[in-house]
């Protein structure tokens, strides 16, 4: 079945990730995770206690570095790690552990440009929350906006008051908003982060997420599975079966209606998360990440569909 999706050069029906970086730089470009030992203000008692209640303790940076070790040391042993599949590849340094923004600017400079500064560096991309971007942290992520390539990742998971309180939150939709607004005033790339699958959620409620941020027109795009992990809120009423989880069909689903509304030029970042197997309570089939994407790949496909399809802007 033909393909005539605009941004692929691999038989896609979505703009990938990998597509914009090799056309932007010219190479392969890898992310290397970092924790930089932030925390969140949802988690020290500055607007709430215990984090997200789907967050474990590394604060969805299960996959970042050590946060013990010098984050150059971080970086150097990740990226060598990674060299052996990728030997020629580039890099964007990946802050993603908790709230990547949650200190003031003079501090995320000490941080940030050790690493900015490592042989191969292309760009930067930062992990954090809408209530975490003050004036003096904004002026100085649009001096590396004008520097080097920056993405900033913005947690929403959902565009539903109600569902960021039963999650726990601490912000809302609005403030949200505020602060996406302050961001792409300055010129800076946005990535909005969705979670499907949280609780008491809804297909139609899921759509109209991606159908709200679709019309953002946002740079970028994560759209992720719940997972339930050890030691995490969430699981507590997922052991008592208080919690219902999205099954893989139901997922491909949604993602691939998601999809559809979102509009073509926004990249995908992700199409599913991870989760640790030694931690994750469920959805177990979501261990087999690759065969979720060849699903959502299968059912695109299908329906002789792709990603805006039914994108209809201002």
């Amino acid at each position: 079945m033909e393909n005539n999706f605009q941004y692929s050069d691999d038989n896609k029906r979505y703009h990938t990730w990998n597509y914009h970086l090799r056309h932007k730089f010219g190479c392969k470009v890898f992310k290397v995770s970092l924790n930089a030992g932030f925390t969140c203000p949802n988690i020290d008692g500055t607007r709430g206690f215990g984090g997200c209640t789907y967050c474990s303790g590394a604060g969805s940076g299960d996959f970042a570095g050590d946060s013990s070790a010098d984050v150059r040391a971080q970086f150097n042993e990740i990226k060598e790690r990674m060299h052996k599949k990728w030997p020629h590849g580039k890099y964007i340094a990946y802050f993603q552990a908790h709230t990547n923004t949650y200190a003031p600017a003079e501090r995320l400079r000490e941080i940030y440009e050790p690493v900015l500064a490592q042989e191969n560096v292309v760009g930067i991309s930062i992990a954090t929350r809408a209530d975490a971007l003050p004036r003096d942290v904004l002026d100085y992520l649009s001096e590396l906006n004008r520097r080097t390539y920056l993405v900033v990742e913005l947690g929403l998971q959902s565009i539903f008051d109600e569902t960021g309180t039963r999650i726990n939150r601490c912000h809302t939709y609005a403030e949200f908003l505020k602060s996406y607004q302050k961001l792409t005033e300055r010129g800076i790339d946005v990535c909005i982060h969705l979670i499907d699958g949280l609780p008491n959620e809804t297909h139609n409620m899921m759509l109209e997420s991606a159908r709200t941020v679709g019309l953002l027109r946002p740079a970028c795009v994560k759209l992720h599975l719940l997972h339930v992990l050890k030691g995490t809120p969430i699981a507590k009423d997922f052991i008592k079966g208080n919690l219902r989880l999205l099954t893989r069909e139901e997922y491909v689903d949604i993602i691939c209606d998601q999809l559809e509304t979102l509009p073509p030029e926004t990249v995908i970042q992700r199409l599913t998360g991870d989760g640790g197997r030694d931690a994750l309570l469920g959805p177990m089939w979501s261990l087999k990440k690759f065969e979720v994407l060849n699903a959502i790949d299968m059912e695109l496909a299908r329906r002789n569909s792709y990603q805006g399809r039914l994108f209809k802007g201002d």
